[in-house]
């Protein structure tokens, strides 16, 4: 197959250009749809909207123009934040939503741009469509009248359903449909805050026959297929809300590892409530946790699963029962001490003849059963005169004891140790041990000689350091300090507070962030209860120059003087700084930067071979070097496809078809001018690649539009082509892009009919142009509630669910907006001369109803070295609530497209709709007597093209 192609490939070409800008254009979008939409409108104050079922796949597709071709960005708000849509996919400009959920829907907005003029977006607002089963509550109210003494019993049962678009509601009683108005017992109403989510049947002063089962329907009225869902409910004389018990303790104290049963009943409830276990706030239950009806088990329980557990029992009658119940671990945590010297004497030293207290701090689950008891030298001792052990109330947590020593002697020193466990066992007791003696001393805090000043660089690991003396060893606190008030930085962990047991913090990897004064002080626990002891350390972080570019990358041509800039940005330290200049590894040029200046610069007067490559600037201090690396090319830069060539693939062979590809160059004349591209080819089903080189002729101008026609490519096969602009530098940068084959439609036009059934629209299209858009519709789904007495009520065959194309004029249309549909571009029957023309009869049904109707109009658009637009047939006005045919000829001499033009009138009563397209050969048989006007032949033929037709050789060259 690849000789064969080899055989059959000829290339001709011819060049065109535009100078100036030439094609270069701001982008713009268009966002269409395919997939599976219930429906799509023109909303009333924005764009369109797009109606889909929850769980179907919504996929859209953004349509650009403009050149070079613009880079695509889908984003959606509305619903949610601002982000890419989730569980989505995008390709080549199209958003596919898989299995679309109701949380999904909102606007979504299609973003394009290419560097010119300001980016493109439109929107579309995407509605999902879902009904979920409805549910029955039922609630019961009693009212009492003393004087009459009798008791007057009202049942409501209310049904709900989440639902888009608003659910309606029915309500049936056995096999009887209630209504408003058919039982005197029975009222339905739909509470004013609730309405269109909610429906309540009122069963006033209950009798035997309103015991009975009954049955909501909720419906949406099958929009986009959704069925109807119906919910069931069976009142009885026994009908009743739930009540539950707990039959444990509360609150339930246990020992760790244990297991724990927490059992619920309902003592109550008709029909059987249903019973669950929640804990505040949402947290979730254990993981080890074993829930079996009303029954929650939490083996081998931790002191984490301590908290509060709520048992719910509902049964959609009344309110649910709600009982909760308290689990506490024995535990013992936190255990902390400190000594208090006298606090009469402004000393903090222990002094015999002074008072001393010892604390002593541990937080109890239960607090209650907290106690503590007092040991000296090991044995236990007891509060008296001298020595008053006293504690916190047992509510209070933690729970805190003290031992005062008055009066201290030396007989008093020796080692106290505070006992803390809890009345009922279950955990280990918590000891701690504090020594009084004449060498118990209060901290001293310092930091070593030369180290309140510290130097590092990026990268480094440092170590902070505070000396600490006294007995017993406090702990460090390390935290961050700012001068001036401002506050502090967070320490290098992410936290405010850092502890250290020797008085050492350690930073690894440092960065220039962390700069700055760290403060070390005693901590008020574990030590003397006095007034914490502090230090200051300065950290300075070194690190290189931090300059720009990084790396930029510069295209040339041969003798031009060009300049290279290389700019400081920060650096510490900023003093000394050296800058060295450097081609690959020749030395240009060194120097040192003056005081006042942050930049050095390198000029090349006049470029030569030699002056290709790297250039490179090193700009140095004592913790490193900063570079700025300088690219200088004479590649050229890549070709820019044009995507929106006019009617690019043609057919002119049963077996081959051909492909006009255009481009334009990227900043032709930054480099030295293109002597030629070179083109490869490659059948996407295969990796051998077909090259020929094009030859250019003088200068490319910016913007100039580059055409070379592709011939004798194989049906159906797609194909890559790339391109390679050559200098004489060398090759510069590559460009590809896919040539995809599609069938026209029609290649040779014989009959063609649109009933617009399907939702591809037999491949009419919107005008690009317009000012909005035809929209695809049945009067099934149509919304008439702002535009009433305008627009058909069925399509063309009398049908609600037959589908027609219309414009909607209400707000924001203006008088004189036109929308625009294009009909698929068709060959004329190449059987027929081409002197002559071919007659075809074009006939359609339109709808023109409403006070405010302006026109319609229908052109001829014919194919061209430019496109004209003849008016073939044009109707004004209100033309009655009826569908009606119209017939006019039509003689296209070329490939020909059909163009459907409505004009918004005055008013919002201005729908116009068309259905039922044809397009026959021959002349149109008894055509309507309406305001219509047949095209006469062209008196002359048209001159398309006038072009040169190279014939190039093939190169059997393969890569």
């Amino acid at each position: 197959m690849g000789l064969m192609f080899g055989l059959l490939w000829l290339f001709t070409g011819f060049l065109q250009g535009v100078h100036g800008q030439g094609v270069y254009a701001p982008p713009t979008v268009r966002i269409v749809h395919s997939g599976q939409a219930c429906n799509v409108e023109e909303e009333r104050y924005s764009e369109r909207v797009y109606t889909i079922r929850e769980g179907e796949t919504l996929e859209l597709q953004c349509l650009v123009t403009g050149h070079p071709r613009p880079q695509i960005r889908w984003t959606k708000t509305a619903g949610g934040a601002s982000d890419r849509p989730g569980d989505s996919t995008l390709h080549n400009g199209t958003l596919k939503i898989s299995n679309i959920s109701r949380h999904q829907g909102g606007r979504y907005y299609c973003k394009a741009e290419n560097g010119l003029g300001s980016p493109a977006i439109r929107s579309i607002r995407v509605d999902v469509y879902y009904l979920d089963d409805p549910v029955i509550t039922v609630h019961q109210s009693v009212g009492e009248s003393k004087e009459q003494f009798y008791f007057e019993r009202t049942v409501f049962l209310r049904c709900v359903a989440n639902s888009n678009p608003p659910v309606h509601y029915s309500w049936r009683r056995g096999r009887e449909a209630l209504t408003q108005g058919s039982d005197a017992g029975v009222e339905i109403y739909e509470p004013f805050f609730t309405q269109g989510e909610t429906k309540i049947l009122k069963l006033k002063n209950l009798r035997p026959q309103d015991y009975a089962g009954y049955t909501c329907i909720s419906s949406v009225r099958n929009v986009c297929g959704i069925a109807d869902k119906s919910a069931h409910f069976s009142l009885n004389n026994r009908t009743a809300p739930p009540s539950i018990k707990l039959l444990m303790d509360d609150p339930l104290v246990v020992n760790p590892g244990e297991t724990v049963s927490l059992v619920c009943v309902a003592s109550t409830g008709d029909p059987p409530p249903s019973l669950q276990w929640v804990r505040p706030g949402g947290e979730g239950l254990p993981k080890r946790s074993v829930v079996n009806g009303g029954t929650l088990t939490l083996p081998v329980v931790t002191v984490e699963d301590g908290g509060t557990y709520s048992c719910v029992a509902s049964n959609n009658v009344g309110n649910a029962a709600k009982k909760s119940a308290n689990i506490l671990v024995r535990g013992l945590r936190k255990g902390r001490f400190w000594i208090t010297p006298d606090p009469y004497h402004n000393d903090d030293n222990i002094q015999i003849g002074r008072e001393v207290k010892i604390s002593c701090q541990v937080e109890a689950t239960p607090p209650e059963e907290l106690q503590f008891s007092w040991l000296k030298n090991g044995r236990p001792i007891r509060s008296s005169e001298r020595m008053v052990i006293t504690h916190t109330d047992t509510e209070v947590t933690p729970g805190t004891t003290n031992l005062d020593i008055i009066d201290l002697k030396f007989t008093d020193f020796g080692t106290y140790t505070c006992v803390a466990s809890l009345r009922n066992g279950g955990t280990p007791e918590i000891s701690i041990d504090v020594n009084i003696s004449s060498t118990t001393v209060p901290p001293e805090l310092s930091v070593p000689r030369g180290r309140s000043h510290l130097i590092a660089q990026e990268g480094d690991t440092v170590d902070l350091q505070c000396l600490v003396s006294g007995k017993p060893k406090p702990i460090i606190l390390w935290s961050r300090a700012e001068e001036g008030g401002a506050a502090a930085s967070l320490m290098p962990d992410g936290s405010e507070q850092t502890e250290s047991y020797d008085g050492v913090l350690r930073i690894s990897n440092v960065t220039r962030e962390m700069s700055g004064t760290y403060r070390c002080q005693t901590s008020q626990y574990n030590g003397f209860n006095v007034k914490p002891r502090e230090a200051l350390i300065q950290l300075v972080v070194q690190f290189p120059p931090v300059v720009e570019p990084g790396f930029t990358e510069i295209r040339q041509a041969l003798g031009r003087a060009f300049s290279l800039s290389c700019r400081l940005l920060r650096a510490h330290p900023a003093r000394l700084l050296r800058y060295e200049w450097k081609l690959g590894s020749r030395l240009l040029t060194v120097g040192q930067f003056a005081d006042d200046r942050d930049d050095t610069s390198y000029l090349v007067k006049a470029l030569n071979r030699e002056g290709y490559g790297e250039y490179t600037c090193d700009i140095t201090n004592e913790a490193g070097a900063g570079r700025c690396t300088f690219l200088v090319t004479g590649k050229a830069y890549a070709p820019e496809f044009y995507y929106d060539t006019y009617s690019a693939l043609w057919q002119n062979k049963p077996r081959v078809y051909g492909f006009k590809l255009q481009w334009t160059q990227m900043e032709p004349n930054a480099v030295d001018r293109i002597l030629a591209y070179r083109l490869g080819i490659r059948q996407m089903s295969q990796s051998r690649w077909w090259e020929q080189e094009i030859a250019m002729e003088g200068s490319i101008q910016k913007g100039e539009l580059l055409t070379y026609n592709l011939t004798e490519l194989v049906k159906p096969e797609s194909y890559l082509v790339r391109l390679t602009p050559i200098t004489r530098y060398g090759e510069g940068d590559t460009t590809e892009r896919a040539i995809t084959y599609s069938a026209p439609v029609n290649p040779h036009l014989r009959e063609f009919q649109c009933g617009f059934e399907d939702e591809a629209l037999c491949l009419f299209s919107q005008d690009k142009t317009d000012d909005f858009e035809w929209t695809r519709h049945s009067a099934a789904t149509r919304d008439t509630k702002y535009t009433p007495n305008t627009g058909p009520s069925t399509d063309r065959t009398g049908s609600k669910q037959g589908f027609y194309m219309y414009i909607e004029t209400s707000r924001p249309r203006l008088e004189g907006d036109k929308a625009r549909l294009l009909s698929p571009i068709f060959n004329t029957n190449s059987k027929t001369s081409s002197s002559s023309s071919v007659t075809y009869c074009f006939s359609f049904y339109y709808h023109m109803y409403g006070k405010h109707i302006g026109s319609l109009n229908v052109f001829l658009r014919q194919k061209g070295p430019t496109v004209t637009d003849t008016s073939v047939w044009t109707l004004v006005g209100n033309q009655g609530d009826r569908w009606r045919q119209a017939k006019v000829n039509i003689h296209p001499a070329a490939a020909f497209q059909i163009v459907m033009e409505g004009v918004r009138g005055a008013g919002i009563e201005g729908d116009i709709a068309i259905d039922d397209v044809t397009i026959e050969e021959g002349e149109c048989k008894d055509p309507p007597p309406n305001n219509l006007r047949s095209l006469a032949p062209p008196s002359s033929p048209h001159i398309w093209q006038l072009s040169v037709t190279l014939s190039l050789a093939l190169i059997g060259r393969q890569r």
